[in-house]
């Protein structure tokens, strides 16, 4: 979603926006579970701002991903640290590789995006919500 689309203005209410992406049809599902540890797992390794433009980069190449030289040749980096970074978003499940010939090709695994973005959202005001038992019934590591 671009941000004009709200009233046109690229810096408008924030609040606004947090509303409707909140909101949106995709995030109605009922609650998507996930692991704590794995949420976890999966931030820390987004954590790192090289991650993070790989995986940018193969989720906005949509499902057909992009050959791993295309990767490198965007991000700019040797073939041994590629594989490195690579190596840690498909250990969390973030990302897999599939070979067709003699390329390599990189993929973004959208159902991993879907539950890390949807194990945020639905925490997302849920104390407001009433829904203050999800704190006390979730354990300790929900204390903090």
């Amino acid at each position: 979603m671009d941000v004009r689309d709200i009233g046109g203005n690229p810096h408008g209410d924030i609040d606004a926006v947090m509303e409707k992406r909140l909101t949106a049809a995709a995030f109605r599902r009922p609650s998507i579970s996930m692991n704590i540890e794995t949420a976890a797992q999966q931030l820390d390794a987004l954590g790192n701002p090289t991650r993070l433009r790989i995986y940018r980069l193969l989720v906005r190449a949509g499902r057909a991903g992009l050959p791993v030289a295309s990767v490198q040749g965007r991000i700019g980096m040797p073939a041994s640290t590629l594989s490195h970074h690579l190596k840690k978003l498909m250990q969390v499940g973030l990302v897999r590789q599939e070979r067709d010939g003699n390329t390599l090709w990189c993929q973004a695994v959208y159902p991993a995006m879907t539950r890390l973005i949807g194990f945020l959202v639905d925490e997302c005001c849920a104390d407001e919500c009433g829904d203050g038992d999800l704190a006390a019934s979730a354990g300790p590591e929900r204390a903090e």
